[in-house]
């Protein structure tokens, strides 16, 4: 059994197309549909069909690519054993992250491996929270958010480590008419013209919960990603928004209210592929990950009470 086309199966079902598998291992599309077919000699029966614009893999192509999976994290142990018998976790770790996230523990965690012998590599990205798992078959570390459970869609396949609970809360002016309550009620919210995300983002889930609860469409007069941009339309207008309360800053003509009657947080959770989980560089940043979060939600549980 040729290892290497365990592997290819495993890119197969993490990419769904050749293009996609040549693009990430550095190959042409030709040498790729080639080492399937050798596969597919191999084993003795067809691995992938046509789906759409892409590939799927049959049942026995499903097989084999979690054969690969098991492969790739049994090599990514024994990595990880040599660093330890090396002394020290190395190398490059790419982190992929959700900026809202990022903003409260990227730079604590940076200062967390300073002296190690560890690079990160950052990048930020503002996604629907179904397409974060698709970001892992090319980073090491994924932080992402969803509001319905620590598990993002499409993450079934994924090890997920639960960062923070973070509360999503109602920002508006400091003299809009409901800044003189503590905190609000879905019915006190539908009157209001609303600057919403787009569709499929755990923010506007809040939205949504807010509808069914009332009955009553709200309205969203613009949906927008980036959360200062979002501020700036809610500072200094009668208009409200969803927006998170770590990050958010208050006392600038801003503030945040809790809406009392229904749950609104958002889960920040690490998403990983399972043999990348097992290198020991990953794990000292995911720790660090960890650890910043979690005290970034003792701090704000301390400033509240």
């Amino acid at each position: 059994m040729d290892v290497r086309h365990l592997e290819l199966l495993r890119e197969l079902a993490l990419r769904g197309s050749v293009t996609e598998v040549a693009r990430a291992t550095h190959r042409t599309p030709s040498a790729v549909s080639q080492q399937l077919k050798a596969a597919q000699r191999e084993f003795g029966m067809a691995l992938a069909e046509p789906s759409g614009r892409g590939l799927r893999l049959t049942e026995a192509g499903r097989v084999l690519a979690e054969g690969g999976s098991t492969v790739a994290t049994a090599l990514e142990q024994v990595r990880a054993r040599w660093d330890s018998f090396l002394g020290e976790p190395s190398g490059t770790v790419t982190v992929a992250a959700l900026p809202s996230a990022a903003t409260f523990m990227l730079a604590a965690v940076m200062r967390d491996i300073e002296g190690s012998a560890i690079e990160l590599r950052c990048s930020d990205i503002d996604l629907a929270e179904a397409e974060f798992a698709a970001l892992a078959a090319d980073s090491d570390i994924v932080i992402a958010h969803s509001f319905t459970g620590v598990r993002p869609a499409g993450a079934a396949s994924l090890t997920v480590a639960p960062l923070a609970r973070e509360p999503l809360d109602v920002a508006m002016a400091a003299d809009h008419p409901l800044a003189a309550r503590a905190t609000v009620r879905t019915d006190d919210l539908v009157d209001w013209e609303w600057i919403g995300v787009p569709k499929g983002y755990p923010f506007d889930s809040v939205l949504e919960s807010i509808e069914r609860a009332t009955g009553t469409a709200l309205r969203v007069s613009q949906r927008i990603r980036d959360n200062r941009l979002v501020e700036s339309l809610v500072a200094g207008s009668r208009r409200i928004a969803v927006l998170p309360r770590f990050t958010t800053p208050t006392g600038t003509g801003l503030v945040l209210r809790e809406i009392a009657d229904i749950p609104t947080r958002r889960h920040i959770t690490a998403i990983l592929r399972p043999d990348r989980a097992e290198r020991l560089a990953v794990k000292r940043v995911l720790d660090a990950f960890r650890r910043v979060a979690a005290d970034v939600e003792r701090r704000h549980r301390r400033t509240e009470a």
